[in-house]
C-alpha cells in the first residue's frame, strides 16, 4: 500500500488527505446541525481553529512523555515531525483548547461539545484510513486470510501479513459516529453524547490495542492507550450519571 500516489506531476500523500477530508467534513456536518439546534455557526470556525491548535500540541506532547526513554536515546526524534502523535493527548488538548474558546466567548460549552463529537468519531474514521494508507498504527503478524501485506510501507514490517488493525479501527469509528448521531436526537441531557463517546471510544481502543505491534508504550503489561482508556471509561460512566441526574446544565 502506498501513501503517496503521483498522477503527473501531483503528488498526493493520501495520510494528510484523509486527514484534511475528516477535518473537513466534521465542520461541515456540524455546521448543518448547528443549525438545526440553533447554535451560533460563527463560533463553531473558532472551535475549529483552537482545538486543531489543542490536538496538534496535545498529540504531540503525549508522545513525547510515553517516549522518554527512546527520546534520550536519540534526540532527533523531538524533531521528526513525520509521525509521533498520539490520538488521546490530541483529543484532550483539542477539547481543552475548544473549553478555553467557548469560555472566553460565554457560549455553552456542553452543547458545543454535543454538537462535535459525533463529527468527531466520524473524522476520526477517516484519518485511520489515512494510517492504513500511510502503514503506521499497524497490527500483529497474522496466518488469517483478514490481513494486509505492505511492500512499501516508512512504518510498517513489509512483506508480512498484518492485522488491518487500521481500517477495523476505522470501522468502529463510523459506527460509533452512527450511534452518536442517533443518540443526539434521543438524549436531552447537556454533556451525555460526549460522555457517550467517551464510553464507546475508550472500549473501542483498549480492544484495537490488543491487536496492535508497533512501538507505543507499555506500563504492566497494558499499553499506555489501554491505561488512558480504563481511566476514560471510568470517567464517562460517571459523567453521564452526573449528567442525566441534573435537570439543567451550567456552562461548566
Amino acid at each position: 500500500m502506498l501513501n503517496d500516489i503521483t498522477i503527473g506531476p501531483i503528488t498526493i500523500h493520501m495520510y494528510g488527505l484523509m486527514i484534511g477530508i475528516g477535518y473537513l467534513s466534521a465542520y461541515l456536518v456540524c455546521c448543518l446541525r448547528a443549525k438545526k439546534k440553533g447554535l451560533n455557526e460563527d463560533l463553531l470556525w473558532g472551535i475549529l481553529i483552537c482545538s486543531i491548535l489543542g490536538i496538534l500540541i496535545g498529540s504531540r506532547l503525549l508522545f513525547y512523555l510515553v517516549n522518554i526513554p527512546q527520546i534520550k536515546e536519540d534526540p532527533s526524534i523531538l524533531w521528526n515531525f513525520r509521525n509521533g502523535y498520539v490520538v488521546y493527548g490530541g483529543i484532550s488538548f483539542g477539547v481543552l483548547f475548544g473549553y478555553i474558546y467557548c469560555r472566553k466567548k460565554q457560549a455553552p460549552f456542553l452543547k458545543y461539545l454535543d454538537l462535535a463529537m459525533p463529527a468527531v468519531a466520524m473524522a476520526q474514521g477517516f484519518g485511520r484510513i489515512g494510517c492504513f494508507f500511510a502503514g503506521c498504527c499497524y497490527g500483529r503478524q497474522t496466518d488469517s486470510w483478514l490481513h494486509i501485506i505492505y511492500t512499501h510501507s516508512d512504518f510498517a514490517p513489509n512483506n508480512v501479513p498484518l492485522i488491518p488493525t487500521q481500517l477495523i479501527s476505522s470501522a468502529g469509528n463510523f459506527l460509533i459516529a452512527a450511534f452518536l448521531f442517533w443518540y443526539s436526537s434521543k438524549t436531552k441531557k447537556d454533556g451525555t453524547v460526549g460522555a457517550m463517546y467517551m464510553i464507546l471510544y475508550s472500549i473501542g481502543r483498549f480492544t484495537i490495542e490488543i491487536f496492535r505491534d508497533d512501538l507505543r508504550g507499555a506500563w504492566g503489561g497494558l499499553s499506555t492507550s489501554q491505561l488512558i482508556s480504563i481511566g476514560v471509561l471510568i470517567a464517562g460512566i460517571f459523567l453521564i450519571v452526573i449528567f442525566h441526574k441534573k435537570s439543567e446544565q451550567p456552562l461548566l
